[in-house]
């Protein structure tokens, strides 16, 4: 019998939760339950060609801030066998996944796409201005997220790394313990607790930091300036930028997955339908007929 490590037994057995929506800066995406994917919202760029995939077992968007210079976005889908798509935008090859393998989670930020490998190392691709790809030392990672500049990784022993800009110290999480998943926005970064509350840093403008009273969360989704937080019991929270509406979750029921856009929020209940709240421009949250979205759960990488 092959001698394996404690932590490469630890990092075996770990269940990564794997992504059924996604929202972008102007698209949302959706993982059907059948392995296909769904989007909606611009197309600019190409980022909504996914009708062509199959066999998909998680999603991620690139966000951005809103500014009148931005807005370009790809999507990221993971395979069944470890591999990884994508389309979109290409132009800091973000989207050059195509010799990716063993590849357990994905996560998507301006320009630049990670992917997480079953070994616990980490990939990265894309623009790296602010060091935000240097993640090639990383080890032990078990869950990963992605702001405009900033990448975040969630170690097996529930602390968390940072690498890129930290200019709103978004990446001042070395403190953190318990942490059981992570997620990033434009310039702040959260934290989902083993209690189910959840803790904060970076850019407070708009008071998306202000997660100190949240409990019994059991998901947690940043947007550009918003963040959101999914209850037990099925409810959404919400702080932050609400410009456009993004934060008008508190009639939601029934939610068992959320995703932070740019300007919008989706929320997947539990029959497979799919809510949103926020921007419209582009067709983004025109979700309604949407059914048979794959329900989060986890796959064992084990089998």
């Amino acid at each position: 019998m092959d001698f394996i490590s404690p932590k490469e037994a630890l990092l075996k057995v770990k269940r990564w939760p794997k992504d059924t929506i996604s929202a972008g800066r102007r698209h949302t995406v959706g993982l059907n339950s059948d392995g296909t994917v769904t989007a909606v919202g611009d197309n600019k760029y190409g980022q909504c060609d996914v009708s062509g995939w199959r066999d998909m077992v998680a999603i991620a968007t690139g966000n951005v801030h809103m500014a009148t210079n931005t807005g370009n976005a790809h999507t990221i889908g993971l395979k069944s066998d470890g591999t990884v798509a994508a389309v979109g935008w290409n132009k800091h090859n973000q989207c050059d996944v195509n010799d990716w393998h063993n590849i357990v989670a994905v996560a998507a930020g301006w320009r630049r796409t990670i992917g997480l490998k079953s070994d616990g190392t980490v990939f990265a691709v894309g623009r790296n201005h602010d060091g935000e790809c240097n993640v090639s030392g990383w080890h032990d990672i078990v869950g990963i997220a992605a702001g405009d500049w900033h990448t975040i990784g969630l170690k097996s022993d529930g602390t968390v790394t940072a690498a890129g800009n930290n200019r709103y110290r978004q990446c001042n999480i070395s403190g953190w313990h318990n942490i059981v998943a992570v997620a990033a926005g434009y310039l702040h970064t959260i934290g989902l607790k083993s209690d189910g509350t959840v803790t904060a840093v970076g850019l407070n403008k708009h008071e998306q930091c202000n997660v100190s009273g949240w409990r019994d969360m059991v998901a947690i989704a940043a947007g550009s300036n918003h963040t959101i937080g999914l209850q037990s019991d099925g409810t959404v929270a919400a702080v932050g930028w609400n410009e456009y509406g993004q934060c008008n979750v508190s009639d939601w029921r029934d939610i068992v997955a959320i995703a932070a856009g740019c300007g919008h929020t989706v929320g997947l209940q539990s029959d497979g339908t799919v809510v949103a709240a926020g921007d419209n421009e582009y067709g983004q949250c025109n979700v309604s007929d949407w059914h048979g979205i794959q329900l989060p759960g986890i796959q064992d990488l084990t089998k």
